[in-house]
């Protein structure tokens, strides 16, 4: 395999680095377990994510504005279980890269657009949440602007994903200068990131840092937080309708659970791997040398852990949903019966009696 040739306008980032100097023992028990846990978590995450795709997909009434938002939500962590968990699993069992240099860019840059179509996601939801309930009589997004919406995200996280095309190559000359009698790692290959220089990879890192991360989340947390001192300050007249609006009322605040929750486990999903990125790319030597492996996979893995937890949540707060893949699972003679189950409006505010009453549950997207 011939050896790319590297920018020489600048000195590596690795020269200095000290994970790359030294040659610490593995460990069979947390490779294996680290194969296990990702293994089971493609599993999961796939056939989970598929099958919510299906039955947002598959069921008119719940194709609107939210649910659009949640299955581009579904697609982008299909993404990452079908390119990033079987790539870091080969990674993680043969520990080099022997993938080719195709792979090692694409890898990244596939992971990199996922997330960010992911947190665009959530912030989509947010807002539309936002419009409906703060402004219920105002401008409401429609199925059309949904679309739009989705495919302005992908091109955009397109666009922020693109250095990895650019600056990740497949080298082995980090391992030229180990510090062993015999050095059996020199045909060996990694996929690590060259860029012109140190600095513009530190803009880039602390730039996706903030706009993938802080910000958004920052956005979601406000919006939600708005949405529930509305909510609360309605109470007492929801009270007063309880008999008539009981029922949307609990389905509303199944729905705000449910998204609250989905934003709460990807903040605490790629929290720390966020850490850990900002933590290496600005004191590296921060890190323990024989350390770094084992603490990349424990953020790592955390972070995946977020593309199989979305469909748990749905499960156990979407009524509708369990329902609806019992009658999907049936129609592929794998289950029983199907159910009948009521619906209201997932993407709008019922309002009270006339169109510009401030009486409002809120109630969004997804079935409850």
């Amino acid at each position: 395999m011939e050896e790319p040739q590297l920018n020489n306008s600048s000195p590596p980032w690795w020269e200095d680095s000290p994970w790359l100097g030294d040659i610490c023992p593995t460990s069979l028990g947390g490779t294996t377990f680290l194969i296990i846990a990702y293994s089971a978590m493609l599993a999961v995450g796939l056939v989970g994510n598929t099958c919510l795709v299906l039955v947002i997909t598959r069921q008119k009434e719940m194709r609107n504005v939210t649910n659009i938002f949640i299955a581009n939500l579904s697609c982008s962590d299909i993404l990452i279980c079908l390119v990033c968990l079987p790539v870091t699993i080969i990674y993680t069992l043969m520990d080099r890269w022997i993938l080719g240099e195709a792979l090692c860019k694409v890898t990244p840059f596939i992971q990199c657009m996922s997330v960010t179509v992911s947190i665009f996601s959530m912030v989509l939801i947010a807002l539309e949440r936002h419009q409906l309930i703060i402004h219920p009589t105002g401008w409401k997004p429609v199925v059309g602007h949904s679309y739009l919406a989705v495919a302005v995200t992908w091109m955009v996280a397109c666009f922020i994903s693109l250095p990895f095309l650019s600056f990740n190559i497949l080298t082995n000359t980090p391992f030229h200068n180990l510090s062993a009698p015999s050095n059996p790692f020199s045909d060996h290959y990694i996929c690590i990131e060259q860029w012109p220089s140190n600095s513009q990879r530190l803009a880039y890192t602390t730039s996706l840092l903030i706009f993938q991360y802080c910000l958004p989340l920052v956005l979601i947390l406000l919006c939600y937080l708005r949405i529930f001192l509305r909510l609360s300050r309605r109470k007492d007249m929801v009270e007063r309708a309880r008999d008539t609006r009981q029922k949307k009322t609990k389905g509303s605040k199944r729905i705000n659970a449910m998204l609250a929750s989905i934003v709460a486990v990807f903040a605490l999903c790629w929290l720390p791997l966020n850490v850990f990125n900002t933590v290496f790319d600005w004191n590296h030597e921060a890190i323990p040398v024989c350390q770094h492996d084992a603490i990349f996979s424990a953020c790592h893995l955390t972070a995946m852990a977020s593309t199989c937890v979305n469909p748990i949540i749905y499960g156990f707060l979407n009524n509708n949903f369990k329902k609806e893949l019992k009658a999907l699972l049936y129609r592929c003679r794998c289950w029983g019966a199907p159910e009948n189950y009521e619906s209201f409006p997932l993407s709008t505010v019922s309002t009270g009696v006339t169109k510009g009453s401030i009486l409002s549950n809120g109630s969004v997207s997804m079935n409850a």
